[in-house]
């Protein structure tokens, strides 16, 4: 079935209908007005009935994805599922041409993501990460003042990002890639990069695991990064804590203190206080829809022809540090990275501002485990 010619949103189908699909994309998706839901993809058939009823579209198995694929029902993808299945799913996605817009981390391994991105350029279709941050006002408002020197050449970087995960939730049992830091540490670590407008040279990372806690990895993680020109960094992640998120950037001029800083929601303003010679400044942006912000930007990049940001190259350049913790938490040895020119960035034209969308309470999800209370 060819697109029909006077469709002006972009078609997407869901692979994966688990927590962040049910309560943040499908939600987020009805506020973008270029982008229309078509499809859901899930293992469950039982689920996939009370799927079919609640949003109304066709429900496929992941048996039939290539099916999906070649049907000519859908222009676009959101890929969510488990981290380790991204790479069997993405690859053939794009190489029939189809655009996708991918949950990070990009995929488990710096392999994995360069399959993903050779896939798409012999695919041509648009390959998004979904850093949904990207698009938030607050979040690029800061980026861009980094780059522009309000406080100064920048020295270093600060972060704690946690939670109370459950551990009945399949990814306390799954490895170091669903564990909190590919998972929390992305965040961090992907802000960091981008607040300093430069890329990791060194990498070094401890791990506790908390006694009575039943998980397969290190819940609680501490990474520092070393940067050029003296910068430093560090953060540390846990999925055995009370619900924390903040971070402090600290400049020759000026210093920042962010909090709320990674989540989203309805209710939740990204708000970062500022001092710069000794006069301190609050900036709390109103709350937006995040997820159905970076939907939007992803098809109007594919509407018009532009190449997305943030693209699979920043995918890879968050994943490669990312393996490398994992091999600094196994050896107890700094990582040293290759050095990598800085990437484009965030620009001010991609930032979103569509009114949040109600999320469905916990309770509501189909099929789900909660990650955390």
């Amino acid at each position: 079935m060819a697109r029909p010619a006077n469709e002006t949103r972009i078609r997407y189908a869901v692979i994966g209908c688990g927590q962040i699909s049910q309560q943040a994309f499908i939600p987020g998706i009805a506020r973008a007005d270029n982008s229309v839901l078509k499809a859901l993809v899930t293992g469950d058939m039982e689920k996939a009935r009370a799927l079919e009823a609640r949003y109304g579209v066709r429900v496929w198995h992941y048996d039939d994805v290539p099916a999906l694929i070649a049907s000519g029902e859908i222009d676009a993808v959101y890929l969510a599922t488990p981290n380790a299945l991204h790479r069997r799913y993405a690859v053939p996605v794009l190489e029939a041409g189809l655009h996708l817009l991918l949950e990070k981390p990009m995929a488990t391994s710096v392999e994995d993501c360069e399959a993903i991105l050779t896939a798409q350029r012999k695919g041509g279709g648009k390959l998004m990460i979904a850093y949904r941050l990207h698009c938030e006002p607050g979040t690029v408002e800061l980026i861009s003042r980094c780059r522009k020197g309000d406080f100064g050449p920048l020295l270093g970087f600060n972060s704690t990002f946690g939670q109370d995960f459950a551990e009945a939730n399949h990814r306390g049992h799954s490895g170091y890639w669903s564990g909190p830091v590919p998972d929390m540490g992305t965040y961090p670590l992907n802000a960091v990069r981008n607040l300093f407008g430069k890329e990791p040279l060194e990498v070094h990372a401890v791990g506790t695991r908390t006694p009575g806690r039943g998980f397969n990895f290190d819940d609680t993680v501490s990474v520092t990064l070393r940067f050029a020109e003296g910068k430093l960094a560090h953060f540390m992640v846990s999925y055995a804590s009370a619900p924390v998120e903040n971070f402090t950037l600290v400049g020759h001029q000026g210093t920042v203190q962010a909090g709320p800083c990674f989540m989203f929601g309805p209710s939740i303003a990204i708000t970062y206080t500022t001092k710069i010679d000794s006069r301190e400044e609050v900036r709390r942006h109103e709350p937006v829809e995040q997820v159905g912000g970076e939907t939007a930007h992803f098809s109007d990049c594919i509407l018009k022809d532009r190449d997305p940001e943030p693209n699979g190259e920043e995918g890879l350049r968050d994943v490669r540090v990312l393996a490398a913790v994992e091999d600094s938490l196994r050896t107890g040895q700094t990582q040293s990275l290759a050095a990598m020119a800085p990437a484009p960035g965030v620009s001010d034209r991609q930032v979103m501002r569509l009114p949040p969308a109600e999320e469905p309470d916990g309770s509501d999800l189909i099929g789900v485990t909660l990650q955390s209370a």
